[in-house]
């Protein structure tokens, strides 16, 4: 389709309608939607100030706590945004190359000095010391960290919000699968199976039994050696670029089930979930159509409230904490979806420029906030000292303390290295598109044009046709006969 049609008549061809063929220039980016930075945004404020209760307002969390998890209310809405735009700017590329180094280059740089400023904290007690895991054997805590799914390989994350990250790899794994074999489009089929599993067998599957039983040292080696592999992979074309990434995907789907930190049917549903905000994408833009995906995507946060019901959390807590954790979840689950709905239905309406601000920022404000609630938690050991206006101040500060950290360090780590990444990632898909086009210039213009117009270019041999077999005399009607006439 990236070729200019070749124009012919019935009775020859028109040599002045042979242009060289195009070369395709791929697609440009789409628009940024202001929408989808202010759920952003607000997500990351959620985060927040989930995390400043223990230090700012215990009594917020002793009070809603047992009904509302702030904190799984806000990831699940940055899990609904990811699921929406991330196999879309996938797909609007077309380069997988290109794909995977636009996220390396959004992801890693900032994430790479949170670690560094994590370790540090740690290391010197600013909160709480590196937990022994991590001290005592670096070097495999480092290369987990570094594949970004240290949360499925059983290592505690030394940013505590890391955890996210591993299931934002995992979605990226089998999404970048589904393009190369050709069935990106099914992502109803995706979301539809992960639901039904987390409400099926989500209980049954044992959370860590894979580092259990083969060590964690082990399952981390082979799943560097397994994405390494899959990272080369990208450079090849055809079964060894499908290979590759199938590797990478079922390595993803056996640690999402058999060795995730949570309960396995709380893995399950979040991947429905991202699932689930790709769905949405296809109806929005009518690739789906509601009354064949509609019922599939209520399925969702149907099977995950259930799932949650049914199983509990995937690990030993007291009756009253797990019912408190069943009721936050579920709640959760219930507010992220009308949250990202009742956004879908004003994605056309322009949003505050405040969210819209945050949205862009929300990478840092993520990432970096904790950092600052360490030091705020060492400040106030007991909340109780302070009154209620002096923790209202304290929040104040919190909050400005990290908007401007973020802001600096979405200024100078950010935007230039996303920038690169976007030059490369053009260069990627320039590359790939112009391969492309060298693939359908295989035979020269005049040759294609005779063969439209049904004429044999000097020096291809006649094409061979085969005989066309006598009909049988079963499938001679009645009273018809087979002797040709004349």
């Amino acid at each position: 389709m990236f070729v200019d049609a070749v124009e012919t008549s019935r009775s020859g061809v028109r040599e002045e309608a042979l242009p060289a063929p195009a070369r395709p220039q791929p697609p440009s980016p789409g628009p940024r939607q202001g929408w989808l930075d202010a759920l952003r945004g607000m997500a990351a404020l959620v985060v927040v100030f989930e995390h400043s209760l223990d230090a700012l307002f215990p009594e917020v969390r002793a009070g809603a706590g047992p009904w509302f998890d702030f904190g799984q209310y806000g990831v699940l809405v940055f899990f609904l945004v990811s699921g929406y735009v991330v196999p879309v700017s996938l797909e609007r590329r077309g380069s997988v190359g290109g794909f995977w180094i636009n996220r390396v280059f959004r992801l890693y740089p900032l994430w790479l000095v949170a670690a560094a400023a994590g370790t540090v904290f740690g290391a010197e007690g600013v909160y709480s010391a590196l937990p022994d895991q991590l001290t005592d054997n670096p070097g495999i805590s480092a290369l987990a960290h570094l594949t970004m799914l240290q949360d499925f390989l059983q290592v505690v994350s030394v940013v505590n919000v890391f955890w996210t990250l591993s299931y934002e790899m995992v979605f990226y794994l089998l999404v970048t699968a589904m393009f190369v074999a050709g069935v990106h489009r099914a992502s109803a089929t995706g979301m539809l199976a992960f639901a039904v599993a987390a409400l099926t067998v989500g209980g049954l599957l044992p959370a860590g039994a894979l580092s259990r039983g083969a060590g964690t040292a082990q399952v981390v080696v082979v799943t560097a050696v397994v994405l390494l592999a899959a990272a080369a992979s990208l450079a090849c074309r055809g079964r060894l670029r499908v290979c590759g990434t199938a590797a990478a995907a079922v390595l993803a789907l056996v640690l999402l089930g058999v060795n995730s930190r949570i309960g396995a049917w709380q893995s399950l549903a979040i991947l429905a979930t991202m699932f689930a905000g790709t769905v949405l994408y296809r109806l929005d833009r009518g690739q789906l159509r509601w009354k064949r995906s509609g019922w599939a995507l209520a399925c969702v946060p149907v099977a995950s409230i259930a799932a949650a019901w049914a199983f509990g959390p995937g690990w030993g807590m007291p009756d009253d904490q797990a019912l408190a954790f069943t009721r936050g979840w579920s709640t959760a689950v219930a507010a992220a979806w009308a949250t990202f709905l009742a956004a879908r239905l004003l994605r056309h309406r322009p949003m505050p420029r405040v969210l819209v601000w945050l949205g862009l920022i929300s990478y840092s404000v993520y990432l970096l906030h904790p950092l600052a609630v360490q030091v705020l938690r060492r400040l106030t050991t007991d909340p109780g000292r302070f009154s209620l206006a002096e923790r209202l101040a304290m929040a104040v500060m919190l909050l400005a303390v990290v908007l401007v950290c973020s802001a600096l360090t979405y200024r100078a780590v950010e935007r230039p290295v996303q920038s690169l990444g976007r030059h490369l990632s053009r260069r990627a898909r320039s590359r790939a598109f112009t391969t492309q086009a060298l693939t359908t210039q295989a035979l020269p213009a005049e040759t294609v044009a005779a063969d439209r117009a049904g004429v044999r270019p000097p020096g291809r041999p006649p094409r061979r046709r085969r005989p066309r077999p006598s009909p049988s005399p079963a499938a001679v009607r009645p009273g018809r006969s087979t002797r040709p006439p004349g």
